[in-house]
């Protein structure tokens, strides 16, 4: 088992209340857990978020915590929050980073694993 290891996984959303297709804005939500699956208690200090939607335009996003917390997670222990997004198209994904710090100061980087943000396919 590594020492320093945060697993990440992610459930995502569209809200359509908050989108506006003729304006081409699409919004998702997404919550994230955060897990400590390492041996040491390690903090979430700050993360790095590339959202790419279908017609390859990017944004980038970084800053310090995760929706205002900086959690310190011991062995076992787990974090969820929600937060959100808007694309100009109906698709997209998001991939990125956390940044944390071992109790030892120990830093390591965390990789969220891409996802895919889209909107549900409606028959008519």
């Amino acid at each position: 088992m590594n020492r320093y290891e945060l697993s990440v996984s992610v459930v995502t959303q569209y809200v359509e209340e908050q989108s506006d297709p003729d304006e081409d804005r699409y919004v998702f939500a997404y919550t994230i857990t955060i897990r400590n699956t390492g041996t040491v208690t390690a903090q979430v200090v700050s993360r790095h978020w590339i959202i790419r939607d279908s017609d390859d335009n990017v944004q980038e996003v970084q800053g310090l915590g995760v929706v205002g917390h900086q959690p310190l997670l011991k062995p076992g222990d787990q974090f969820e929050y929600t937060s959100g997004t808007a694309l100009a198209t109906a698709n997209g994904t998001m991939r990125g980073e956390y940044f944390a710090v071992a109790e030892d100061g120990t830093r390591f980087d965390v990789p969220i694993p891409e996802f895919g943000l889209a909107v549900p396919r409606t028959l008519h």
